[in-house]
């Protein structure tokens, strides 16, 4: 069992990179020893991952994650390679199947047979990062490289999917080392999430997969203002179907209802119920609701769950 955090640039940084690098060496300091960094439209969350790496050698680093529209595996793998390489083996890549509003609207690319895509992308990365080369001629993806796409001293990189729904949890266990699900209560988790993948990975012949089970929490005394900005963080993901089905069948009726905010108690037992349901992983998102002092207070708690695992 682990614990990590994800970590993202501050609002109003001067430098987006020197102060992840800054977090992460704080978050270091805590205890905490794996961290994580979601892609948006402005930084790359593999290239900062890479930094973080090097910069802060205590810590483990992930992507969660990079989603496939507008993106060849070809590239994402010789990225991951490269973090690989970089940071000594400790990265982690986070692929996820992305939103139909983030794809055609923003990419000009469809978002039509989404898991078809995915089993076609985690195909040429797994060969690229097993065989050093690929040559897949798929009904969506052509992945043919004419000369080697090894990277030298990057072992193969684990990866994780974010996968929820059957059929993504089907592909992640066959062809992936996991699922990092966001916003999947512990209910879910036992019930619907870890059979459906440890099954399908049990068939493939893999080994157990790996549940990386992102979840909103702080631990913060301002409970009003924690509630108020993680309502408004999650809000999107109401909006998306695929969300909408995971956090029903967690037991709530909206995303921030899933978020955990109170004190050092009431966050380690909740921390403590994915892991009861079966995540290998717990990464606390969110952590910076409130400020600085309380993310310091959150990553504290981590450091000391960790050291007591």
């Amino acid at each position: 069992m682990r614990l990590g955090t994800a970590i993202a640039p501050a609002a109003g940084a001067v430098n987006a990179v020197d102060d992840v690098v800054g977090q992460a060496r704080r978050a270091a300091a805590a205890g905490v020893r794996s961290t994580w960094f979601g892609q948006v439209f402005s930084y790359d969350a593999i290239t900062l991952a890479t930094v973080v790496g090097r910069a802060v050698p205590e810590v483990s680093v992930g992507v969660s994650v990079v989603p496939l529209a507008g993106r060849h595996p070809l590239l994402v793998a010789s990225q991951a390679q490269t973090a690989q390489a970089a940071t000594g083996g400790r990265f982690a890549l986070g692929l996820g199947l992305g939103a139909a509003q983030f794809a055609e609207p923003v990419f000009g690319t469809p978002h039509d047979r989404p898991i078809a895509r995915l089993r076609e992308f985690l195909t040429v990365v797994r060969s690229v990062f097993e065989t050093g080369t690929a040559a897949f001629e798929g009904e969506l993806i052509t992945a043919k490289p004419p000369m080697p796409a090894k990277v030298a001293g990057a072992n193969p990189v684990p990866v994780v999917v974010a996968a929820m729904g059957p059929q993504a949890l089907r592909a992640a266990g066959e062809l992936a080392d996991g699922t990092l699900p966001f916003l999947a209560g512990p209910k879910a988790l036992a019930n619907h999430i870890v059979p459906a993948i440890s099954k399908a990975a049990e068939a493939a012949g893999r080994p157990a997969p790996r549940i990386v089970a992102a979840l909103p929490a702080v631990v913060t005394d301002d409970l009003e203002t924690a509630r108020r900005r993680v309502a408004e963080q999650t809000g999107f993901y109401d909006t998306i179907p695929s969300y909408q089905r995971i956090v029903a069948l967690s037991g709530a009726s909206k995303a921030a209802d899933l978020a955990v905010v109170g004190d050092e108690e009431l966050v380690a037992a909740e921390i403590r119920r994915y892991f009861d349901a079966g995540a290998t992983e717990v990464v606390v998102t969110q952590s910076d609701l409130v400020g600085t002092t309380d993310q310091l207070r959150t990553w504290r708690l981590l450091g000391e769950l960790t050291r007591n695992l």
